[in-house]
């Protein structure tokens, strides 16, 4: 169990709140923080039936937390709740890093904000004696956690909170309006479900019949949102909300001397039940009645996985950047900028071009928004990168494609959609080429080609030095996919001698690819420009691995060695039908080739029914036909889902576990 944060809303006008906020430091003398807000919200005359809004109290506990609290606190302040409405109960030991040191700042800057807030605190000591690390959960620190938590519950209680919010300090609630659409619900208690780099996550889908976690299917069911709503489960934590003016709350608790006396279990009953804060109050609620929801509504934040025993405090480090790489993907809440008084505790790693010679980053110049984003990937990641202005479609004129040698492959047709290629896909090839030419010319032996929609994996950087020192040791390879869309359905042979690596066969998709010097000048070699096609389907032409002879035969020379990471360590940040779905590439004018201006059609091989045909006219007919008949002998069977193949993301995780 981590420590966690418990928001506290408190609102009966027969209560009279305390105006100072009590602080204990470690020495015992309690340290008054004044408050002197006062509600002003006077009820509408011309509405006697508008109400406030509940009263809510959050209580965390936190431990070793400082990497993430400017985070959590930023996430805190920002949500959309009324905070003269929320009472805040923190307590905090046993810590080794700056954990005072932030909590002390957002004390001083916010505090005033919330209606209340009681804070008591101990650094007397670093470790409890029972334990053998900062990661060491042992029967004292659950027995701890259970009375804190226990304390919290009944201080909601006391003061008569309408809600209890257990809030753990290792969630990040990027959904500013959580909590509002929590108690809209009006459920006895729910939880709002959390993501992770992984597949753990805030409930269980089962329990087994000696209260431990259980897999279920419906697990991953709700994890992967292939259905939304309120589920009942029978295990929610980390994130809780509860009802406290449900009269079946008054039997809750987290202590299993009080759920054996409250629910007339046996000496035996109760031996039989782990000293466990989650597990005890997950069983009071349902000797109560009371059943647990998770909602899985919205995505509304996410979550760290408990470190082992054995773990090192920096994974609980390593997670948060995974964490901070999967919100900055998020289309609706993607900010990780911390307050300004945070941001002298934000720590990033220094940056380095994990061995390669160079790292390229290919972007346009009219989608600085992709640029900004991927900079902040990199910071986080701690990537040192140089940006390619990418060649834009839009902008290319025939007469600039003469200038510089482009010729159009004869009989080339988008092998789903019978089209030529499109502007954007002209681009596409051009901006590639431009960094082999860059790679070549400057003699680099090695260099990583990203473009500027993808997502990395977590530990990406550990996985990515790790895949290049197993190549290098193997050795001979040209090319080796970090991101793309498999198109066959046949297995593919393992590289001999690696674990990660295997023979690429026909992929689309240039979004991450490591490049020898080599591979370079054998790609430059082939005259590309001459013949020109999409660098997709080019790169497995040059690796003999594309379906269509006769585009083959213009490549005569084949002999790129060509290979992929698996898993996958890059994907698209997003998919076709997806909401913020943009190609410059597909959905852009396709060329004249015919010679003629104005041509308005699109392009999407990833979303047509392939029964679109080219346009042509006069001279291009004969183009058309030849496309046509070459199409016509490809046998697309070979293609996974042939159109609209969705990759599968797979997360490198452990199964869902007990924080036992």
């Amino acid at each position: 169990m981590n420590y966690f944060f418990v928001i506290l809303l408190v609102c009966h006008v027969s209560l009279s709140f305390g105006s100072a906020t009590n602080v204990t430091p470690e020495h015992g003398e309690p340290i008054v923080i004044e408050n002197t807000k006062q509600s002003n919200e006077v009820p509408s005359t011309t509405d006697v039936d508008q109400k406030k809004p509940p009263t809510i109290l959050i209580a965390t506990l936190f431990r070793n937390k400082a990497h993430i609290m400017p985070l959590f606190f930023t996430y805190l302040n920002r949500i959309e709740y009324p905070k003269d409405r929320i009472t805040l109960w923190i307590r905090s030991d046993h810590n080794e890093d700056e954990t005072m040191e932030v909590l002390n700042q957002w004390l001083y800057k916010w505090s005033n904000a919330y209606h209340h807030v009681d804070i008591e605190y101990d650094n007397t000591t670093k470790l409890r004696d029972s334990e053998i690390s900062q990661t060491h959960w042992s029967n004292e620190r659950y027995l701890d956690v259970i009375r804190m938590k226990e304390e919290a519950l009944n201080y909601g209680r006391k003061i008569w909170a309408d809600y209890v919010f257990f809030f753990d300090a290792d969630v990040l609630l990027t959904r500013p309006t959580t909590l509002l659409e929590l108690i809209h619900l009006d459920v006895p208690i729910v939880a709002p479900m959390l993501l992770s780099d992984g597949l753990y996550s805030n409930f269980w889908g089962g329990m087994t019949p000696e209260y431990y976690y259980q897999r279920t299917t419906e697990y991953k069911t709700i994890y992967n949102y292939d259905q939304r709503g309120q589920f009942d489960v029978p295990m929610v934590h980390s994130a809780v909300l509860i009802n406290l003016n449900d009269k079946r709350s008054d039997t809750l608790t987290f202590n299993k001397t009080k759920l054996g006396a409250r629910f007339l279990l046996s000496d035996h009953d109760l031996a039989l039940i782990p000293t466990d804060d989650i597990i005890i109050f997950a069983l009071s609620a349902n000797y109560s009645q009371m059943p647990l929801k998770i909602s899985n509504e919205f995505l509304y934040g996410f979550v760290t996985v408990p470190l082992d025993a054995e773990d090192y405090i920096e994974k609980d480090y390593q997670q948060l950047l995974n964490l901070k790489i999967m919100i900055l993907n998020d289309e609706t809440n993607s900010l990780i900028d911390v307050e300004p008084e945070f941001e002298r505790f934000s720590k990033y790693p220094e940056a380095d071009m994990m061995s390669f010679d160079r790292i390229f980053m290919i972007n346009l110049l009219r989608r600085p928004e992709r640029r900004v984003k991927m900079e902040r990937s990199f910071k986080e990641i701690g990537l040192d990168v140089e940006h390619v202005v990418a060649a834009d479609g839009q902008i290319l004129t025939q007469e600039y494609l003469e200038e510089i040698g482009v010729k159009y492959l004869p009989g080339y047709a988008d092998p789903f959609q019978n089209r030529p290629m499109t502007k954007g896909e002209i681009g596409c090839f051009l901006s590639h080429y431009r960094v082999w030419e860059q790679q070549v010319a400057r003699e680099l032996n090695e260099v990583l080609v990203l473009e500027d929609d993808i997502r990395f994996e977590p530990y990406f950087k550990q996985r990515a030095l790790h895949l290049m020192d197993e190549a290098r040791q193997i050795g001979g390879w040209d090319l080796i996919y970090f991101g793309r869309k498999r198109l066959v359905k046949k297995n593919e042979n393992w590289v001999e001698g690696s674990d990660h690596l295997v023979h690429a066969s026909y992929s689309y998709w240039t979004l991450g690819y490591a490049l020898s010097l080599e591979g370079a000048k054998k790609l430059l070699a082939a005259k590309p420009l001459e013949n020109l096609l999409p660098v997709d389907e080019f790169l497995p032409i040059m690796f003999n691995q594309h379906q269509n002879e006769t585009w083959k035969r213009a490549f005569p020379i084949r002999n790129l060695n060509a290979w992929s990471a698996s898993p996958l360590l890059l994907f698209p940040t997003h998919y076709t039908g997806d909401e913020g779905y943009l190609s410059d590439t597909e959905q852009s004018d396709i060329i004249d080739i015919a010679g003629e201006n104005g041509v308005e059609k699109k392009g999407n091989k990833e979303n047509n029914n392939g029964s679109a045909m080219m346009k042509s006219s006069g001279d291009g007919d004969n183009h058309a036909n030849a496309a046509t008949a070459n199409n016509t002998s490809i046998d697309t069977s070979f293609l996974i889902n042939k159109v609209n193949d969705h990759a599968t993301i797979q997360h490198q995780s452990s199964d869902q576990h007990s924080e036992l």
